[in-house]
């Protein structure tokens, strides 16, 4: 008789359960052998029979052992750069891409073809020299054609260039040389008795990886820096600017720190007046001249060890002293382009201006502005700081095509100055088209087309006179009806603007001259935009006076004197949607939201200040640092008037007439970037910012108000979508005080309003690197990030909208992903994927079990088996440039 034993919780016999454990452990045993198997397939894609003799490939190189330098600084000076492989294993798949475009590589064939194309376009060329037009068409389908031909004899076929990377050979030279290297940097960096070795570890099919090890011993730092300068002159502007020296006494010896201060020195005299002066009158200080009076070395190695240093500044040969410069007479000539029309010179042609002489070349320039940009002066001592600052000003009037200063050297030490610049084209007509998203989350890319007229020097002011016209549309999701919950509507934007820059403060003060050093602008424009969607129509006529000025290359300041906008909102072309849309803003009335002002009648007029400080430069991976910080006023001089007076003027009641604003605004906004390798950096930013409205309407107008999620802010919510603290997303319903949930997934919650707030905190931290080319850089990027929006009045209708100091922390989100990056140089184009970590509004009341549920930490709940179905889905965000 055979016992068959059942399990007692799940009533499921025991042998069932045995065979399903068996089969689990064969699986996992399968799916291990399966892992390896793969492994060692890849790994042996590395052919020996494609490499050259017995050469070994390197796939690793790291540096141990240093404490004070950094192994990146180290193994810069590297140039060989091993093949990747993945996850430290012996697998390297570029190197097995490029050996596959190998195979079918044949280097002498592409040469051959190329010469056949090469002959064949000089016939055919002869043949067709009578024919320019067609001539221009042959000429450009063969560069077209050698180019790629080129590229392929030089890099190799597609395969090879795109996914694969080249055999590194390992060769115990190299070695030696890198090694080498590393000794003299450390020298270099003070560490005058470093020792540097290397050791190789040989891995499977012929890898090989090299350790360079280093033994810093103590560092020598500067105890006395003693300058012998023998012209007095000199001597005297050097010791008067020692506080801001390169060389600091109890620092570690660096020679980068001593090619620093000679830069500093030379910099420093050619701005008094030095012209000739260069850093090679101050001689490259051996180390036995450095370490002259250096103590003793006692036999045990110590931390610290100290070395004088000697800079000598040395006249030129056979003089007493260096000769000084001044500027003599200045010639600034505006040379006419030769594809432009000959103007026909005039009694304006030949201006003198306060001792220079304006050659204009027929046109209506004003020379009183261009003096003002004018830094080198007759008469002056000859400045390197005022020639460079002279060019930028003239070439940031963007105005000119070119803008050179040429100095000769006449009798008496006086340089004749010739300032030559090349106009810009007077009438310039751009178009522009292209994909964007108009309203991420609800939408498909849709196309978009704008037009440019600039007219340049249109009064003899230097001003520029530029319209635009743009226009885009695109498929997006209405909001659902009872008819109709998928369909899919065509909504359009429209705009145009117009604006006058001029290159002075316009001010009726001569307040305005202070600003003459530091390239200001005064910028009046006019636009007007309308959008028109299924749900509502929405159009803004906006009108600014801006100034904005710069004290140094880093350092920019934007004044907006005015700022008005006067904003119309209306039913959108379906009238089915736009009921609905109106009724689920009447729902949201009734639960304390202020939503609903957007899409009111309304004017708003403000004042601000901004400040910016940039030192990141695009394509640059360097530290860097951005900070803008803007304060912001908005109804200002309606503080002079009574409300009732202002109430009466706009008609405005509670529900009806044209809504006004009184409100203060503050935005914080800083970036951190830290390059960690050649293409890795980390990238860091926090963004803060407060409004308060303080008119009837107790509130600020939508646009100024704070929005959390999306592609730019903290990408695992659906833009805008975010918050205002843990409150939850709501229904259409107003008979129910649950959570939106969608009705197609019902775990998800539906997000269908945008959800504004006075309070935002918010930051991201980004690793960036490179992954490979493909037509363009690949970049890849893992990121995390966190934030949330909150209001600051309490609202009876709402819960957990409020910031409160005790509850704050727990209701910011947290979101987490990764992103790819297609950087073409000119443009980059970005795709993020982010899912929820922690979201703060997943604590509620469910319905469907009647209890109280917590599920704010969301994160296990993501699947890759539901990456839109499930209750943590991927949000996928679309972008134009990076995020920060």
């Amino acid at each position: 008789m055979v016992f068959i034993k059942n399990n007692v919780r799940s009533g499921v016999p025991e042998w069932v359960l045995n065979n399903r454990r068996h089969n689990s452990r064969l699986t996992h045993y399968s799916l291990l052998i399966i892992h390896c198997t793969l492994i060692l397939s890849l790994s042996g894609c590395l052919s020996s029979k494609r490499l050259q003799g017995d050469k070994y490939i390197l796939t690793a190189q790291t540096v141990k052992g240093n404490r004070t330098i950094t192994s990146e600084q180290l193994e810069s000076l590297i140039p060989q750069k091993p093949n990747r492989r993945i996850l430290g294993l012996p697998i390297t798949p570029p190197l097995w891409f490029y050996q596959l475009g190998l195979r079918k590589y044949n280097r002498d064939a592409v040469l051959r073809e190329l010469e056949a194309k090469t002959n064949e376009f000089e016939q055919q060329s002869q043949q067709l020299a009578n024919q320019p037009k067609a001539l221009k068409k042959l000429n450009r389908r063969f560069s077209k054609q050698a180019k790629k031909l080129r590229q392929e004899a030089e890099e190799g076929n597609w395969l090879m260039r795109n996914l694969g990377e080249p055999p590194s050979y390992f060769t115990e030279g190299d070695a030696q040389t890198n090694a080498a290297k590393m000794q003299k940097y450390l020298s270099d960096k003070g560490f005058f008795h470093a020792r540097t070795a290397y050791k190789l570890d040989t891995l499977r099919r012929r890898q090989i990886r090299v350790n360079y090890q280093i033994t810093e011993n103590a560092g020598f730092y500067l105890r006395n820096i003693k300058y012998e300068i023998a012209d007095a002159r000199v001597d005297s502007l050097v010791r008067n600017s020692l506080i801001v020296s390169k060389l600091k006494a109890g620092e570690r010896f660096d020679l980068d720190n001593i090619s620093g201060e000679k830069i500093r020195i030379e910099s420093l005299l050619r701005d008094q007046g030095y012209y000739t002066f260069s850093r090679q009158y101050i001689p490259v200080t051996d180390l036995d001249t450095t370490r002259r009076g250096t103590e003793r070395l006692p036999g045990a190695d110590t931390l610290h060890r100290p070395i004088d240093v000697y800079l000598q500044i040395l006249n030129p040969p056979g003089r007493s002293e260096h000769p000084i410069y001044r500027i003599g007479e200045v010639e600034v000539r505006i040379s006419p382009d030769e594809l432009q029309p000959v103007i026909i010179p005039t009694g304006l042609d030949t201006v003198r201006r306060n001792g220079i002489t304006y050659l204009l070349g027929g046109r209506n320039i004003s020379s009183r502005l261009l003096d003002s940009k004018i830094r080198t002066r007759p008469g002056a001592l000859y400045s390197q700081t005022n020639y460079r600052e002279t060019q930028r000003s003239l070439f940031l009037l963007n105005q000119f095509k070119f803008v050179n200063l040429n100095f000769i050297d006449t009798t008496n030490r006086r340089l004749r100055t010739l300032i030559t610049a090349t106009p810009l084209d007077k009438y310039e007509a751009t178009a522009e088209s292209g994909f964007t998203v108009l309203y991420q989350g609800q939408s498909y890319p849709g196309g978009f087309g704008n037009l440019t007229f600039r007219v340049r020097n249109l009064f003899g002011g230097l001003e520029t006179f530029e319209t635009s016209l743009r226009y885009g549309f695109e498929a997006q999701t209405g909001f659902a009806t009872e008819t109709s919950s998928k369909s899919i509507y065509f909504a359009q934007e429209l705009g145009v603007s117009s604006s006058f820059t001029f290159p002075q403060i316009l001010f009726p003060s001569p307040l305005r001259f202070k600003f003459t050093p530091y390239n200001p602008r005064t910028q009046i424009s006019l636009g007007f935009s309308n959008t028109i969607r299924p749900d509502y129509r929405r159009s803004t006529l906006r009108a600014t006076t801006a100034y904005n000025w710069q004290s140094s290359p880093t350092t920019q300041f934007n004044l907006y004197i005015a700022d008005i906008n006067l904003i119309n909102a209306g039913n959108g072309t379906d009238s089915t949607i736009s009921t609905s849309f109106q009724k689920q803003l009447d729902s949201l009335i009734e639960q304390g939201s202020t939503i609903y002002l957007g899409f009111r009648r309304s004017f708003a007029s403000g004042i601000s200040f901004g400040y910016t400080y940039n030192t990141n430069t695009t394509g640059q991976n360097r530290r860097a640092s951005f900070l803008r910080a803007v304060v912001e006023s908005g109804g200002t001089t309606l503080n002079f008037f009574p409300e009732t007076q202002l109430r009466k003027f706009f008609n405005t009641t509670d529900s009806t007439g044209l809504q006004y604003y009184k409100y203060l605004r503050f935005n914080f906004d800083y970036r951190r970037y830290i390059p960690l390798s050649t293409h890795t950096s980390l990238a860091f930013r926090i963004n803060t910012g407060l409004v308060y409205g303080y008119g009837s309407n107790r509130t600020a107008p939508y646009e100024k108000l704070f929005f959390a999620g999306g592609s730019n802010s903290v990408r695992a919510w659906l833009p805008r979508r975010l918050g205002p603290g843990s409150e939850w997303p709501q229904r259409s319903s107003t008979n129910s005080n649950a959570p939106g949930l969608n009705p197609d997934y019902p775990e998800q919650f539906l997000y269908t309003f945008e959800k504004p707030g006075d309070m935002i905190i918010e930051g991201s931290a980004e690793l960036r690197g490179r992954l490979f080319h493909l037509l363009a850089d690949i970049n890849g990027a893992f990121f995390i990030d966190a934030g949330n929006v909150w209001t600051l009045r309490d609202n009876p209708k709402r819960n957990g909208e409020n910031f409160r100091l005790d509850t704050f922390f727990p209701q910011i989100a947290v979101g987490t992903g990764v992103g790819i990056r297609f950087d073409f140089s000119f443009f980059v184009i970005r795709l993020d994927g982010g899912i929820k970590v922690w979201d703060p509004a997943r604590q509620y009341f469910k319905e469907s079990e009647g209890k109280f549920v917590d599920e704010r930490f969301i994160l296990p709940k993501f699947s890759l088996k539901q990456l839109s179905s499930g209750p943590n889905p991927l949000v996928i965000n679309f972008g134009i440039g990076y995020p920060f």
